[in-house]
């Protein structure tokens, strides 16, 4: 809420009141001419008033005969691929299970479960063989972001995107599966500088320093 200023004179007091007797600033006390005279500006005012307090909270207010609106332009923020996961083999882990150290995060869900998009972006890749990543990946989609990075999404039972496709936040890609070299279902995850193999970053710190609890 906003109040009226002490030099408002509707507003507040500058008398000190009487014990035993009437309020001091009661309309009364105030001329008419005066009340005719300040009751523009202070309408005014407070539109004015509501207005700033309406943007700052980032709503619309109607004030009077006129709207004051406010909206949020910044984009959605970073989200998990996938939800009620457990982490499993982690970047750059070591393993006999690849050529040379993990180059993602795996998500482990069961199969079927909803993998959406990270983050705002268009579909550069999308298809089996790991979409030209090769067949280790199974069915893939990479989507290009504006901010310069790439995420990549592998081992999906079905793939719902195509190739230029522009995408949302939050919005469903595909689903998790088994496919291409994998030992039980689950999604795996990376972060890329280019869209292709071999230029993944730590997906996990990635994530965490866009906020998320991971």
């Amino acid at each position: 809420m906003f109040g009226l200023p002490r030099d408002d004179p509707f507003g507040g007091c500058r008398c000190e009141p009487v014990p035993g007797g009437s309020p001091c600033c009661l309309s009364h006390e105030v001329p008419m001419s005066l009340r005719a005279a300040f009751r523009a500006p202070r309408t005014s005012s407070l539109r004015n008033r509501a207005a700033v307090l309406a943007a700052g909270v980032g709503v619309a207010a109607v004030v009077g005969s006129g709207v004051a609106s406010a909206t949020t332009s910044s984009a959605a923020a970073w989200v998990d691929p996938v939800k009620k996961y457990t982490l499993s083999a982690t970047f750059n882990q070591a393993g006999g299970m690849w050529a040379a150290k993990h180059s993602g995060q795996d998500f482990a869900v069961p199969s079927g479960t909803d993998v959406v998009a990270a983050h705002d972006g268009t579909v550069v890749k999308a298809g089996g063989n790991g979409a030209g990543d090769g067949p280790a990946y199974g069915n893939a989609i990479v989507i290009k972001h504006a901010s310069g990075q790439y995420s990549q999404y592998a081992h999906l039972s079905r793939v719902d995107v195509r190739i230029g496709q522009t995408v949302k936040t939050g919005q469903h890609i595909g689903r998790s599966g088994n496919t291409g070299n994998s030992t039980g279902p689950h999604l795996h995850f990376e972060i890329r500088t280019t869209p292709n193999y071999g230029s993944a970053v730590d997906p996990v710190a990635f994530l965490r320093a866009k906020g998320l609890k991971v």
